[in-house]
């Protein structure tokens, strides 16, 4: 793993031009993983409480999975309860996601360490690990701060999934504030511990987050009908048919099966759908991305 995800020690304002517009921009940042699948998204930073319920757990689930398929790519801190939880969703859903762990990212102090697994799922998926501190930097009480403030200087949105009154998790959408993002919050229990700092976030102006049509449309990614795709782009019937059952990605053999199409009709139809810019292939699955 380590070969063939090498830490690279990069300049982030020339990578991430989003540093250039926050005080105190890092002066440099590591990373493990390639940029493709995160060139041309948006960042939506997701945190919250370490000590989720079984609601912030299943929303955020939700949430990211009605995401699918729209060029967004996941932030989180990798750090236990609602941030690991946005990083399996995102991909669960085939969203790319970068995580910023509060440590360096050398294998052996990556923080916390039950999700080190989990961190070389994200780059083998195609994500990112990223920290400014050098390779065997450890976590310390100093170290989650100044991290939380590159989640929320890179993101074009951030949303709090739970949050208690006096939540680390705060410090992220006060900083995305001071940085002039677009913060969101979901809706909680008002007799809930968890949620007494989500609910304070909308006292204060929060976008409430109850769908994940909320976040495309603070994103400006409008959700597209199908009807409105095939008339633009010209689709036959046939390939209607496959972008319609595209509502999430499948293998080639998977579309070929439930359409019932013969294996060379198929990849006639799916270089037609490529060469039109509907469709996509990442990782031997088919996505829409009309």
């Amino acid at each position: 793993m380590q070969e063939d995800f090498p830490i690279i020690q990069i300049n982030p304002t020339e990578i991430f031009p989003q540093f250039k517009e926050i005080p105190q921009p890092p002066k440099t940042l590591y990373i493990r993983g390639s940029m493709e699948r995160v060139k041309g998204t948006k960042f939506l930073t997701i945190v919250g409480s370490r000590n989720n319920t079984m609601y912030g757990k299943n929303i955020c689930k939700s949430l990211i999975e009605g995401l699918r398929g729209y060029p967004i790519t996941i932030i989180s801190g990798l750090a236990l309860g609602i941030d690991s939880i946005a990083h399996q969703a995102a991909i669960d859903a085939g969203l790319p996601t970068i995580a910023f762990p509060g440590s360096g990212l050398g294998w052996k102090v990556l923080y916390p360490a039950q999700h080190r697994e989990l961190a070389k799922n994200i780059l083998t998926e195609g994500g990112l690990l990223i920290s400014e501190y050098s390779e065997n930097t450890k976590s310390a009480v100093w170290t989650f701060p100044r991290r939380n403030r590159l989640e929320a200087g890179i993101s074009d949105m951030t949303i709090i999934i739970e949050a208690e009154e006096k939540s680390g998790t705060l410090i992220t959408a006060r900083l995305a504030t001071e940085y002039n993002k677009t913060v969101g919050s979901l809706p909680g229990p008002i007799n809930s511990n968890s949620s007494k700092g989500s609910n304070w976030l909308l006292r204060m102006g929060a976008v409430p987050i109850t769908s994940s049509d909320d976040i495309l449309e603070e994103l400006g990614l409008k959700k597209k009908m199908i009807s409105d795709v095939t008339n633009h782009l010209l689709l036959n019937t046939e390939e209607e048919k496959i972008i319609e059952i595209l509502s999430e990605p499948k293998t080639k053999e998977m579309i070929i099966s439930e359409l019932n199409l013969d294996v060379a009709s198929a990849n006639i139809l799916f270089s037609t759908l490529e060469i039109k810019g509907a469709i996509k292939e990442n990782f031997g699955y088919i996505e829409r991305i009309v």
